[in-house]
């Protein structure tokens, strides 16, 4: 299958490992829409899935080769830049030059194997995506984290995951020496930085010195590429395991019909790393030939975002609707677009409001989307396509979205249930593998014919999908999933906490943030609130990530309950919400 696959895609094209040297030189020489239309036909799941697959070798190869043939634009594949003036720019083969290099450091020097895996815990740096692709050449499993992690995530990110290196910056390298003795698993500490640090290979330094000569492993469709950990909604965040085919090929056709990407197009994801919409844009860009544009960002700021959008030739945009509600609170008319032609947002539910804002004074139309760390994208507004404002649009190729019941019943156009999509008789190929070491979560999130998401909506006649909310207790704040479980849990280690629930509430710019119900222990209760706030929010900054800490808080005398003394947040979530 993989011969078929990389000689189908290839034809005129020599293979670097030969692969396709026996069926000859086939012409013409494919023009690349033609290749890109059949990964768009396997994401479809109109052709099937290869039974070996690799993202590096079998597509930014690909590009690589069609690029020195001279069958792509001059567009950079990678364009970094610092707001500073500093730049990097990677064409395909350049790409291929560096991360092979990569790949040698990791396979090489730190004696990784395939299946070994590696947790990348980065700001937006170059070598977020360089070690990436590393992973991919050498079939080393990648773990994504976001660089707010405490001690006490990374300590339990490590030791679940069993990962044995990890990469990181000089920002959290005293975090993981602080842990690293409780990892037993951990063997190998790479540092991406200008200096060095005692225990710690530097990255930058041996990537001068790495040979650029590397054969890529020979990995399978099914093998595992990435592991993503869950928000930890009712207990510790679980892995969510994807494969080389499932985010590989699963991204294509999303990548050309909602983000409408071509081999001309310059797209601007402003996610942090950690996320999986960062694995998204990768995976929808570059099988599409497109550049991926990234600032490095390190706060945002609307007037860098707009000044950025002005100065270099963006095509297509991706932001989370909160920083969509923080660029339509500037004057936009100061500001011109000269290139910039797709919008795009997910991540959370989408205000109307701020969906007219944008679009009249930029004459843009948000094209909202919707998944999750399991899937790929499952519905979504493509580019040309009828917007209904507050819809999240309609079911997404391949998959087969339904509105279901508890039992996994699909219910008529506009009654209330579950978001399902059918996994039976069939799973789709860009399915999550299973949430790892936990074959309890995984049987629980199918019901019948369907995977449920977990998430509730109502499907109108026309068959698009409007959110009504989680059926979990995720709290979703400018676009960070939060567990209630962890804030919880890091509450309860400070001495004026007897219980606490938090749930989500609304906030004006953030769609919802975190906040605390808390009864205090007697010796507390009689201290000042506002201070004790403070404490309790710069407590929970410290033990957990700061992104997590309670933003609201409530002192209360008691929680409402079940009878059998569960905390009852949905009765806590309504009140805020009014409902």
């Amino acid at each position: 299958m993989r011969l078929w696959l990389r000689c189908r895609v290839l034809q005129a094209l020599k293979s670097s490992r030969g692969f396709c040297a026996s069926h000859g030189y086939l012409s013409p020489f494919p023009a690349p829409r033609k290749i890109v239309g059949t990964w768009e036909a396997i994401s479809l799941g109109r052709q099937p899935v290869p039974e070996y697959f690799n993202f590096a070798h079998d597509v930014l190869d690909v590009w690589s080769q069609l690029e020195k043939a001279g069958h792509r634009p001059p567009n950079p594949a990678f364009w970094w830049v610092d707001g500073k003036g500093k730049e990097v720019k990677w064409s395909f083969e350049e790409l291929g030059h560096w991360s092979r290099k990569a790949a040698n450091i990791l396979a090489s020097t730190c004696g990784l194997q395939p299946g070994d895996r590696m947790m990348l815990v980065l700001p937006r740096l170059p070598e977020w995506w360089l070690a990436s692709v590393a992973c991919m050449r050498t079939g080393v499993v990648m773990i994504p984290g976001v660089s707010q992690l405490t001690e006490k995530d990374l300590k339990y990110r490590l030791q679940t995951s069993r990962a044995k290196s990890i990469i990181t910056s000089d920002a959290l390298a005293p975090q993981v020496d602080a842990i690293s003795a409780d990892c037993p698993s951990l063997r190998v500490k790479l540092l991406v930085s200008d200096s060095g640090r005692p225990g710690w290979m530097n990255f930058r330094e041996l990537l001068r010195e790495a040979s650029a000569e590397h054969k890529c492993v020979k990995t399978k469709s099914r093998d595992a590429l990435a592991i993503y950990f869950t928000s930890g909604t009712t207990g510790n965040p679980k892995m969510v395991e994807h494969s080389q085919g499932s985010y590989g090929l699963g991204f294509v056709a999303s990548g050309r019909q909602w983000v409408a990407l071509t081999e001309s197009d310059i797209f601007w994801n402003t996610t942090d790393t950690g996320w999986v919409k960062a694995a998204w844009t990768l995976f929808s860009a570059w099988p599409n030939g497109s550049c991926i544009f990234v600032h490095e960002l390190p706060r945002v700021n609307a007037k860098v975002i707009l000044n950025t959008l002005s100065t270099f030739p963006i095509t297509t945009l991706c932001c989370v609707p909160t920083i969509f509600r923080l660029l339509v609170q500037e004057d936009l008319t100061r500001y011109q677009f000269h290139s910039l032609r797709h919008c795009l947002t997910g991540g959370e539910a989408l205000n109307p409001d701020v969906r007219e804002k944008w679009k009249n004074q930029t004459g843009l139309e948000l094209h909202e989307g919707y998944g999750q760390s399991e899937t790929v994208v499952i519905c979504a507004n493509p580019r040309g396509s009828t917007i209904k404002a507050g819809s999240m649009g309609k079911a997404s190729p391949p998959y087969d979205v339904q509105i279901v019941d508890d039992e996994g019943h699909i219910l008529p156009p506009g009654e209330e249930g579950n978001i399902a999509v059918r996994v039976r008789p069939t799973r789709p190929f860009c399915f999550f593998n299973c949430y790892l070491e936990n074959p309890e979560k995984t049987a629980a999130s199918e019901r019948g014919d369907f995977y449920i998401t977990g998430d509730r909506a109502h499907m109108d006649k026309d068959g698009y999908f409007w959110f009504m909310g989680r059926s979990d207790d995720v709290i979703n704040s400018s676009s960070y999933r939060i567990g209630p479980v962890e804030v919880e849990s890091a509450l309860a280690e400070h001495p004026a906490v007897l219980e606490s629930a938090v749930v989500s509430s609304p906030d004006p710019t953030r769609g919802e943030v975190v906040k605390a119900f808390i009864v205090l222990s007697p010796t507390y209760s009689s201290h000042d609130p506002e201070a004790l706030t403070r404490e309790l929010q710069e407590h929970v900054k410290r033990v957990t990530a700061p992104y997590k800490y309670p933003r609201k808080v409530a002192f209360v005398s008691e929680l409402p309950k079940t009878v059998s003394g569960k905390i009852q947040r949905s009765k806590l979530r309504s009140q805020e919400w009014g409902r």
